[in-house]
């Protein structure tokens, strides 16, 4: 038997929020987001105005959080209908969700969620060790702290992952090998969203190796699963996420 789907279908837009300050992405990072959306699906990456040039502490977490939430605000303003912050910290997202009514999804608590159904237990991939502490606590958040098998870093800062990416994957797939044998992780996730792209290369060495388990790539991952969400016509509760209370706030008039 046929049967025909009558669901919300496409066109559909999604923003993509890089909760940094940057002239543009990298052309390959912009191929990266486009070939994650499905068909029909146009994918907007915007930046910020106000914030650090990376983020790879909390301090600059909190940095970037009041531009994510205008940033947020004008995406739905401008007909969005998800947002994506891509940054493995999440920054900004619940306070982005209390201030519109289209989802708005981070990529920790997507990838998080994706590798419970793949496999019994993860491990994070990440850049640098002093990041290991504020992604346990967003482990502890979403409610992953049983399956989580370990936190790896590369220890390459942000800002050069990109300057040689073949170096930056072998370092991916040593430390994934290691979570894999050592930890008993039997699913990675990348740690930090400017990875973008290098998933399948890391997924590719592990094979190689004997080892089929899932790469998860974190931004395109939200992608997916935004377009999902915004096709279905699901969004975020309001009961927990309300909408702020009306009062003054100084120093932040587009917020």
């Amino acid at each position: 038997m046929k049967y025909v789907g009558q669901g919300r279908g496409f066109p559909l837009k999604i923003y993509v929020i890089g909760p940094i300050v940057l002239d543009g992405p990298p052309p390959d990072t912009v191929d990266v987001y486009e070939r994650a959306a499905p068909p029909g699906c146009e994918v907007e990456v915007i930046f910020l105005d106000r914030g650090p040039a990376s983020i790879e502490s909390e301090y600059e977490e909190v940095l970037a959080a009041p531009d994510v939430v205008a940033k947020a605000r004008d995406a739905e303003a401008r007909g969005a209908e998800a947002v994506v912050v891509s940054c493995i910290l999440d920054p900004g997202v619940p306070a982005a969700r209390e201030q519109v009514s289209i989802p708005v999804l981070g990529p920790a608590q997507v990838s998080m969620l994706v590798a419970a159904m793949l496999g019994p237990r993860f491990s994070i991939v990440t850049v640098l060790e002093r990041l290991i502490p504020p992604l346990h606590g967003l482990v502890n958040l979403y409610g992953h702290s049983e399956r989580l098998a370990s936190i790896r870093a590369i220890e390459v800062p942000v800002l050069d992952l990109r300057r040689n990416a073949p170096q930056v994957i072998k370092a991916l797939a040593s430390e994934s090998i290691q979570a894999i044998e050592e930890d008993k992780a039997y699913g990675i996730i990348l740690g930090c969203t400017a990875l973008s792209g290098m998933g399948k290369s890391v997924q590719e060495v592990l094979r190689q190796r004997g080892y089929e388990v899932p790469v998860i790539d974190p931004t395109p991952t939200a992608i997916r699963l935004a377009a999902a969400l915004a096709a279905a016509g699901l969004s975020h509760s309001k009961l927990a996420y309300p909408f702020p209370p009306e009062k003054r706030v100084a120093g932040y008039p587009d917020v």
